[in-house]
C-alpha cells in the first residue's frame, strides 16, 4: 500500500461554554506517524461520532481524561493494519480502536482489537458490535434487568444505542416503547426495528398523557439516553421496583447552566425505584460473549441497525454538532476518503 507523507487530523482548539462550533475544531495537516516496537500504523476506514465527545471537549473531571487544546479529538475508529511492529497484528488485519479523528494513527494498546469483515461490514466494529451494541446491551440486561411482559420504555430510540435498547427488550419479550424526534424516525422505529409504539416528542403536546396511553401498564424499565424534561415525564409514570438505567443526557450536554433536576425522587422512596448511572467499560470483562450473541441476533434477522455516514475526515465537525442537535439518524460515522 502506498502510504502518504502527510494525513489530515482534527484537533481541538476552544473550549466552547454552550453549543460547539466548527471554529472549536481544526482540521491539519501532519507528518503520518512511524510506528515503533509493539504498535502499528492504522489506516482509518471509519471514524465514529458519539455523544459522549461533547464532554471531553470540556477541562472537568469526569470518567476520562479531557481532550487538550492542540490534542487530536478523541473518537473510536476501524482502519486497516499499514505497518506493524506488533506480534499480534499483521498489516492487513482489521482493527478497532479509540485512536481519534485522524486519517491515520498508531495503536498497540491494551484496547485494540481485531474485527472480523465476514461477520458483518466493518464500521459496525463502531456501531452495533462496538461500543454503542455494548452499551445497549449490558445497560438494559445487567442495568435495567427487564422480565418478560415487563414495558421498556427508551429515549433516543432511534439511535446507534437506543435502537439496539429497544429490539433487544423485544427479543426478552418486553413491551416496548420508543421516544424519537419527529415522524420519519418514529416510523423507523416502529415499522422497521418493530417498537410497540414510538412517541415523538417534538409532536406531542402532553408527553405524559401520551406516555400513559402507550405504557397501560406503567413502564418497568427506562433507558435513558437524554435527560431534561423527556425523562421528568417518563419518571412520573413509572411502576413500583422500577429500574432507571442512566446511559447519557444529550439534551444536556450544550447546557451553559445546569436546568433545575427532577424533583421526583421523593416518589422512588414509595416506589422503591432503583437508578443507576453505568460507563460501558464497567462491563469489558463481558464483552466477549455479548459480541457474540449480538452478532447471532443479527445474523438471524432479529437485530437490524441503520447507519447514518458522512464523507471526509472536514465533514466531521459539522456533523458532530448536527449529533448534538439530533440531526443524524442512526448511528453517526465519518467515512474517510
Amino acid at each position: 500500500m502506498n502510504i502518504p507523507k502527510t494525513h489530515r487530523r482534527v484537533v481541538l482548539v476552544r473550549r466552547p461554554p454552550g453549543e460547539p462550533a466548527e471554529s472549536d475544531f481544526r482540521v491539519e495537516e501532519a507528518p503520518v506517524p512511524e510506528p515503533r516496537h509493539g504498535e502499528v500504523l492504522v489506516k482509518v476506514h471509519y471514524l465514529s461520532l458519539d455523544p459522549y465527545q461533547r464532554g471531553r471537549m470540556r477541562d472537568a473531571a469526569s470518567y476520562a481524561a479531557p481532550v487538550g487544546l492542540g490534542e487530536v479529538m478523541t473518537g473510536g475508529t476501524v482502519g486497516e493494519v499499514v505497518k506493524s511492529q506488533h506480534a499480534n497484528f499483521k498489516v492487513g488485519d482489521i482493527v478497532e480502536d479509540r485512536l481519534g479523528w485522524q486519517e491515520y494513527a498508531i495503536g498497540g494498546g491494551p484496547t485494540l482489537r481485531k474485527v472480523d469483515p465476514a461477520i458483518a461490514p466493518i464500521s459496525t466494529a463502531n456501531g452495533v458490535l462496538g461500543m454503542p451494541g455494548m452499551t445497549a446491551y449490558f445497560g438494559l440486561l445487567h442495568v435495567g434487568q427487564p422480565k418478560p411482559g415487563e414495558t421498556v420504555v427508551v429515549s433516543a430510540a432511534s439511535g446507534a444505542v437506543g435502537q439496539v435498547v429497544g429490539q433487544i427488550a423485544r427479543i426478552m419479550g418486553c413491551r416496548v416503547v420508543g421516544i424519537a424526534g419527529g415522524p420519519k424516525k418514529c416510523a423507523f422505529v416502529k415499522d422497521e426495528l418493530g417498537f410497540d409504539a414510538c412517541l415523538d416528542y417534538k409532536a406531542e403536546k402532553d408527553l405524559d398523557t401520551s406516555l400513559r396511553a402507550a405504557c397501560p401498564n406503567g413502564i418497568d424499565v427506562y433507558f435513558d439516553n437524554v435527560g431534561g424534561t423527556i425523562t421528568d415525564s417518563v419518571l412520573r409514570n413509572l411502576n413500583f421496583f422500577a429500574r432507571v438505567a442512566l446511559c447519557g443526557s444529550i439534551s444536556q450536554y450544550n447546557a451553559t447552566a445546569a436546568e433545575m433536576g427532577p424533583r421526583l425522587f421523593g416518589t422512588f422512596v414509595g416506589k422503591r425505584v432503583n437508578m443507576r448511572g453505568f460507563i460501558v467499560t464497567d462491563f469489558a470483562q463481558h464483552y466477549g460473549p455479548a459480541m457474540r450473541q449480538i452478532g447471532e441476533w443479527i445474523r438471524s434477522g432479529k437485530l437490524k441497525y441503520r447507519e447514518d455516514i458522512v464523507d471526509g475526515i472536514d465533514k466531521a465537525p459539522r456533523a458532530f454538532i448536527g449529533l448534538l442537535r439530533g440531526e443524524n439518524f442512526g448511528k453517526l460515522l465519518v467515512k474517510m476518503a
